[in-house]
């Protein structure tokens, strides 16, 4: 079996001017493993190399921490999870957040609880569905004050299934490439009457590849 590289992931996150709490690092290490474990029978990300795995996935979710580590509040909604990222990554490095995972696949779901019960994480519950725009059905109406996704869907669409469980005040947060630029354009062309408005973007480069990756921050204005 494959063993995380512990030198790699602290390097990357001191490259990346992000500190990694200490005991948050043997726990990553062995969700990088159980990963790299499952993935050689289901598909949970794409074959590559420790580094790349590392980078993509570990790193890249870990562009999330300095926005959640200033939050007052700790509810986190995250959409879309797959094999847990950012949210079980971030999570992991920051155990005060009471996180709700939503992943329609159930392979993807099975490893996430896996994962959760293997590191004995508090806090985290998992819907195994599919978010529908104006469906209040599965939270019985519940809203929640940070709401994410990890390269989902558009901004605008994004921000459109996002708005019947964010309230007035919620954040909502879309991690983004290169075209990050262009979905907000496409957004403020569509959405002038958005309830949501841009509070906070924040560029990022991974430490290895040199890929850029960017944080833009929503905030609902209305109901």
């Amino acid at each position: 079996m494959q063993n995380c590289d512990i030198k790699l992931l602290i390097q990357g996150s001191d490259l990346m001017g992000i500190q990694l709490p200490a005991p948050a690092i043997d726990p990553l290490c062995r969700y990088f493993d159980e990963l790299c474990k499952w993935n050689k029978k289901i598909n949970l990300v794409a074959r590559a190399g420790e580094r790349e795995i590392i980078e993509k996935h570990f790193l890249d979710s870990l562009t999330l921490l300095p926005f959640m580590q200033k939050q007052a509040k700790n509810k986190w909604l995250d959409v879309g999870s797959g094999g847990g990222f950012p949210g079980l990554v971030v999570k992991i490095c920051h155990p005060e957040l009471d996180l709700i995972l939503v992943e329609p696949r159930r392979k993807k779901v099975t490893f996430m609880k896996h994962v959760i019960r293997t590191l004995g994480l508090q806090q985290v519950q998992i819907r195994e569905a599919r978010l529908e725009a104006g469906d209040q059905t599965l939270f019985n109406g519940q809203t929640f004050p940070l709401i994410s996704s990890r390269a989902l869907s558009k901004v605008s669409d994004f921000l459109d299934l996002s708005e019947s469980f964010s309230p007035p005040g919620g954040k909502v947060i879309c991690m983004k490439g290169l075209r990050a630029e262009e979905e907000l354009a496409d957004w403020r062309e569509k959405r002038p009457d958005s309830p949501y408005e841009l509070v906070e973007k924040t560029e990022w480069r991974l430490p290895f590849s040199g890929g850029n990756r960017i944080v833009l921050i929503f905030e609902k204005t209305t109901h």
